[in-house]
């Protein structure tokens, strides 16, 4: 059933390297194949200056807006090896900075503890917002004003990941999320140096009666806590014409 018109925010993300986050145990730190909702919207809560121990306004954000993201290029994966130097546990510390607390004890007395944090080279995107309501909590074009002009800098997944490329925040007037994807346009452009012929959209809503259903743990529950619940999300693959 086709959607009545509405506006979407519509923004590019690339960088040369870029990760998401994943559930993370022990030393290994994944990353998402493809930017979350919670990193989404946590780049634009960094945009508009909103901080993260604001938790009605974080609240706000993550109920005020659908979400949707195209992929251009999913790009390389990357392995990165770390040594992190950690001191021993001590009880009733309390230290301002991480160099305090390292500066606290003997060189002899730190640990180092081994880890891998894994990246996407050359990955590309294309992010969608929309505002479920009538009063969302900023309007589309505030947001993407900041998106411009952002507050905090901004990054993709991990400040080791600047943007390298601009956003171009665009409001597209569409009648639904898949039109609202094919009218954005991006100076620029690198699908066709990146991509294999084929994008890759992933979208609260439904985008059409060829979809796969997905579960994902990535709707923002609380920033200060770090607290995500579970949504629905839905897979659509878009064939560019001509492509093998």
């Amino acid at each position: 059933m086709a959607e009545s018109a509405r506006d979407y925010l519509m923004f590019r993300l690339y960088g040369p390297l870029a990760s998401w986050g994943d559930i993370a145990v022990g030393e290994v730190r994944p990353s998402f194949e493809r930017p979350s909702k919670s990193a989404v919207l946590g780049l634009a809560a960094a945009a508009l200056g909103l901080r993260r121990d604001d938790e009605d306004g974080q609240h706000r954000l993550a109920q005020d807006y659908g979400y949707a993201v195209e992929v251009q290029s999913f790009g390389q994966p990357l392995r990165d090896y770390h040594t992190v130097q950690r001191p021993p546990q001590r009880k009733g510390a309390d230290y301002v900075s991480r160099r305090e607390e390292l500066l606290a004890v003997p060189k002899e007395d730190l640990a180092t503890t081994l880890s891998y944090r894994d990246y996407w080279q050359d990955a590309s995107y294309i992010a969608c917002l929309w505002a479920k309501g009538d009063t969302p909590i900023y309007p589309l074009v505030e947001m993407a004003s900041a998106l411009q002009r952002p507050h905090y800098v901004l990054y993709l997944g991990r400040k080791s990941c600047p943007l390298a490329l601009p956003l171009q925040p665009q409001i597209v007037e569409a009648d639904s999320i898949s039109a609202a994807f094919d009218g954005a346009m991006f100076k620029d452009d690198i699908f066709e140096h990146l991509s294999k012929g084929e994008r890759i959209r992933f979208s609260d809503e439904k985008l059409g009666d060829t979809v796969m259903k997905l579960i994902r743990r990535d709707q923002p529950d609380s920033r200060r806590r770090w607290q995500f619940s579970e949504r629905e999300e839905y897979r659509l693959t878009v064939i560019e014409e001509g492509a093998q």
